[in-house]
């Protein structure tokens, strides 16, 4: 990899049995599950580890409007813990790349529409000056991202539910890869963060 190529990073929270959303009967879209573990300060800290060497957001349809109907309000609350409002402000003016076939506008500031597909896109991206690009939970792109062998970290935070079904994050048959282990956390909250880098 040459100097000037940006790292694409993963990021995805899973449950025991592999599903990175649950049922979206838990009226929060599939995430009820991990709403202990993303609102503890433990694991605030980890995750101010991983966006914080970003500089580019990559989201789908429902991470995209998820977000926009949240994070911009925290910005601006008192009230929310002071490492919430770093990442609040992260991807609040960060840029983000929003991917769908559904949307023909985005309103958050500083997003915009992919303007080629996922691949071309990304490798465009990872050619351009600038830090890590993240994409955040996306499991559709990140498989897709996978196959075509664009990902070099993976994040992955595992956290003590089983599910029973759900969005299973590694559907179909994914390419064989290896990766190394890069580091292993255990939060207080029971989840377990791994990172692993592409071989």
């Amino acid at each position: 990899m040459s100097g000037t190529t940006r790292k694409l990073i993963t990021q995805v929270t899973l449950s025991i049995d592999g599903y990175s959303a649950g049922p979206t009967s838990d009226g929060m879209n599939g995430m009820g599950f991990l709403q202990e573990h993303a609102s503890h300060e433990h694991s605030s800290t980890y995750f101010e580890g991983v966006w914080r060497g970003a500089d580019t957001a990559l989201l789908g349809r429902t991470n995209y409007e998820g977000f926009h109907s949240y994070w911009p309000l925290v910005v601006h609350d008192e009230d929310a813990a002071a490492r919430d409002r770093d990442l609040a402000t992260w991807i609040d003016t960060v840029e983000k790349v929003v991917f769908s076939r559904t949307l023909d506008k985005v309103e958050w500031q500083n997003s915009r529409l992919a303007e080629q597909e996922l691949e071309a896109e990304v490798r465009a991206l990872k050619s351009a000056p600038g830090r890590d690009i993240l994409v955040l939970n996306s499991a559709s792109i990140i498989r897709q991202l996978l196959a075509a062998g664009l990902v070099d970290e993976m994040r992955i935070m595992i956290v003590p539910a089983v599910l029973g079904k759900g969005l299973r994050f590694f559907e179909g048959e994914p390419p064989y890869t290896t990766w190394q282990l890069g580091g292993v956390k255990t939060l207080t909250t029971g989840a377990i963060a791994l990172h692993y880098i592409r071989n």
